[in-house]
């Protein structure tokens, strides 16, 4: 049991006594300052609601509030103590939260799963006590190590969804396969379970494809989902190259004909395919054993799992050998052919299917679409396996997020803050004062420098009060708002 107020910077543990004497309020907001990522200039918001459920609620009823007093002041004193040596941080303010028995906070915030342009406000949260201002930012740390993740997954998702959505418009007779086009491979590359699941919660606000099961779990007990009555993430039999190896290279093709014929007569199996000569594979197995995948009810898929995916599913044109230079997708063509769909272009037979699941970027993803568009091929013809080098490769920084002060009160005065560094290329100045997010279009704008009457209209709802969740998103409403944010341009 750690106590949740211990779930936080060092630094913030005596912020209380450096405010200004008579300091009642301190009213912060939660922002994307900063794209670092091309072409990505809103940011889907997504996690707040975990955030809320998990830690202001759960964790401090659980490890705070449920607790003896004395047994709680006795632990933090002796954490701070040994931490800063002698101090005069004090435990009174820390008893006095003991005593009132919840988190005296409002926040206010945007609906998740809208996107939200740079430098425009998610959410704002302030205390209601006033003896309990320092709890505002005291909360900076366990805020931004819990969000930033599931928003820049989500908006990367999203981005994905774009790109796929597109090219299947214009080659596809199945857009709707998109949904299981994009599938989430990251796990075991994230940092630690609670990051996996958060960020593959993002993934499957734009996809059902998953191969992280916990995050069912999570959408389940957070965000009012019911995997009895809808669909929040899949996946198919698949095996792995500890599988193949164990049938040895002199008898992979009597491999692929055992899972294919005995373990899974039918249904969709992929199966890992470049443990040795992924060449072979699609020149010698596959063609032995046409009939086979052909009499099955049900998907055999390929998975290559190496070297430049773009080549390797579209074709290397500058390769010496003539399945280089096809390609996974058009190898698989001339064994198993398709057909010609009304747009012009070839689907792979239902029988057989790619996927490619290593160092996926959505610049790979797009060239991979536009070379089988180029050579008359649809998109939806593979699957592609998106992980940790997609969702992992990012920080706090990827859309520059941060949680600041910009209004308080002393002594029953307002007092309108802001940073501004002289040093800084603009990216660190604040908003300034309270704040109001307006309307925009189908977008949204900040409105600082507000009034109290003004800041409390607008598109900010009050989410959290005084111990209590007001409002209860569902995942299917979450993901309903990001598909609209997929169809525009």
């Amino acid at each position: 049991m750690i106590n949740p107020l211990l779930y936080t910077d060092g630094y913030k543990v005596d912020h209380r006594r450096q405010y200004p004497e008579g300091t009642t309020l301190v009213y912060s907001n939660w922002t994307p300052r900063k794209s670092r990522v091309e072409h990505i200039d809103e940011v889907v918001f997504f996690g707040l609601q975990y955030f809320i459920k998990k830690y202001i609620i759960e964790e401090f009823n659980q490890n705070f509030f449920s607790k003896p007093k004395d047994e709680v002041v006795r632990a933090y004193k002796r954490r701070i103590d040994n931490y800063l040596g002698p101090n005069s941080v004090g435990t009174e303010h820390i008893e006095a939260l003991h005593d009132l028995g919840y988190i005296p906070m409002i926040i206010k915030a945007l609906p998740e799963g809208v996107t939200v342009p740079i430098r425009v406000p998610m959410f704002v949260m302030y205390n209601t006590k006033p003896e309990f201002f320092w709890l505002t930012n005291y909360f900076e740390t366990l805020v931004s190590t819990t969000i930033w993740m599931p928003c820049n997954s989500a908006t990367i998702a999203l981005q994905y969804r774009k790109i796929l959505d597109k090219y299947a418009s214009e080659t596809s007779s199945m857009p709707e396969f998109v949904d299981w086009q994009g599938h989430d491979f990251s796990m075991r590359g994230m940092a630690g379970l609670e990051a996996a699941m958060m960020s593959a919660a993002g993934h499957l606000l734009s996809f059902t494809g998953t191969d992280t099961i916990p995050t069912i779990d999570f959408l389940e007990q957070y965000y009012n989902a019911d995997s009895d009555k809808e669909l929040i993430g899949g996946s198919v039999a698949a095996t792995e190259h500890s599988v193949m190896c164990m049938g040895t290279n002199s008898e992979e093709q009597e491999t692929f004909k055992r899972l294919i014929t005995e373990v899974y007569p039918g249904g969709i199996v992929s199966i890992v395919s470049d443990t040795w000569d992924l060449w072979k594979v699609l020149t010698e197995y596959l063609p032995n054993l046409k009939d086979e995948v052909m009499a099955r009810d049900g998907k055999v898929v390929i998975r290559p799992d190496s070297g430049d995916p773009v080549d390797i599913i579209c074709g290397n044109p500058d390769a010496t050998s003539d399945y280089e230079r096809k390609g996974v997708i058009e190898l698989l063509w001339d064994t198993f052919g398709g057909a010609k769909n009304e747009k012009g272009y070839k689907e792979l037979d239902g029988h057989i299917g790619a996927i490619y699941g290593d160092s996926i970027t959505l610049d790979r993803a797009t060239r991979i679409c536009e070379r089988l568009k180029n050579k008359g091929f649809a998109s939806t013809n593979v699957v592609l396996g998106i992980g940790s080098f997609t969702y992992q490769y990012n920080t706090r920084d990827t859309f520059g997020f941060a949680m600041k002060a910009t209004y308080g009160e002393v002594e029953g005065t307002g007092r309108e803050i802001y940073k501004d560094p002289i040093t800084d290329d603009g990216t660190k100045k604040s908003a300034k004062g309270l704040i109001k997010i307006g309307y925009k279009g189908d977008s949204y704008e900040l409105i600082d420098q507000t009034t109290w009457e003004e800041a409390n209209t607008g598109a900010l709802r009050k989410v959290f009060e005084d111990g209590a969740l007001l409002i209860d998103e569902s995942l299917s409403e979450i993901r309903r708002k990001v598909k609209e944010a997929s169809h525009r341009n």
